[in-house]
């Protein structure tokens, strides 16, 4: 499988060797909801607001920036067989706009993260219960993934 993360933001320091690394943690953990699947790419952009604004309207619709885009592509003719994937993550939400209050940015990040690798999978959250389903699996890989939960510092920036 291939994985490609590039940073299109210059603000918010990332460690790219640390965050490979859990995205390749959070990747095994994914692909095990998708069975006799083979994940052929998975590209991670990293962003700021602006960056992710017109993502956001051009794929969603909505106006103004978000946390994460999932992005999932069909093989084309003469590809093998796979998912192909984009995640679009917004590297200043998670720096500006912690969701939890204990939750560093790092935290938030990785929970980005996660949460774009379960869209990946298929999964939807849509309503209400199948969000708080995705927010559970997503705190669960976090944990196995040696990432943060609310109590575990998570090891991606570079700020040390």
């Amino acid at each position: 499988m291939t994985l490609t993360i590039a940073s299109h933001q210059r603000k918010f320091p990332v460690d790219r060797k640390r965050l490979s690394s859990l995205v390749r943690q959070l990747l095994a953990l994914a692909q095990r909801r998708t069975p006799g699947v083979t994940w052929q790419e998975v590209a991670i952009h990293l962003l700021d607001d602006a960056g992710i604004a017109p993502i956001n309207e051009a794929v969603m619709g909505h106006t103004g920036a978000t946390d994460v885009i999932t992005q999932r592509y069909d093989s084309c003719p003469g590809e093998p067989e796979g998912l192909r994937g984009e995640l679009f993550v917004n590297v200043e939400r998670a720096f500006t706009v912690p969701r939890r209050k204990q939750w560093t940015a790092e935290q938030e990040l990785a929970l980005y993260l996660a949460h774009g690798l379960d869209h990946l999978t298929g999964a939807d959250d849509a309503t209400p219960s199948a969000r708080a389903t995705m927010r559970r699996r997503e705190l669960a890989w976090l944990r196995k993934g040696n990432a943060p939960d609310a109590q575990v510092e998570c090891p991606i920036s570079n700020k040390e």
